[in-house]
């Protein structure tokens, strides 16, 4: 099991501290890459984390050599807009870019 700070830390990027769904889904690191959206859109597992951490064993999508690759960048909330899509992506892609420079722990801090 992942430190109770980290699994705020989910291997797209995203903050799960700061989801407005976090009391739904405590973030795909505790659920194993199967957070409750994958149900509505009949997955058995996230496959940004299935890929990251099932398939390459990295800590996050940040520290791949094919980072940003297809599976990251199609990856989106189909309720949103392209405009705000794209605008999730860009702050996840910044986020695991930061990550990678500073560590995990040290780029939690910053989003509290």
């Amino acid at each position: 099991m992942a430190e109770a700070t980290t699994i705020l830390a989910a291997p797209c990027g995203a903050y799960c501290g700061g989801c407005k769904h976090f009391n739904q889904c405590r973030g795909c690191v505790q659920a194993k890459g199967k957070p409750f959206w994958t149900t509505m859109f009949r997955l058995n597992i996230c496959p940004l984390y299935d890929c990251c951490i099932n398939q390459k064993h990295l800590e996050h999508c940040g520290l791949c050599d094919r980072f940003p690759c297809q599976i990251f960048t199609s990856m989106r909330d189909p309720s949103m807009s392209k405009e705000e899509a794209d605008k999730v992506t860009k702050t996840k892609q910044d986020n695991l870019t930061q990550r990678k420079k500073v560590g995990t722990e040290a780029w939690l801090k910053t989003q509290k």
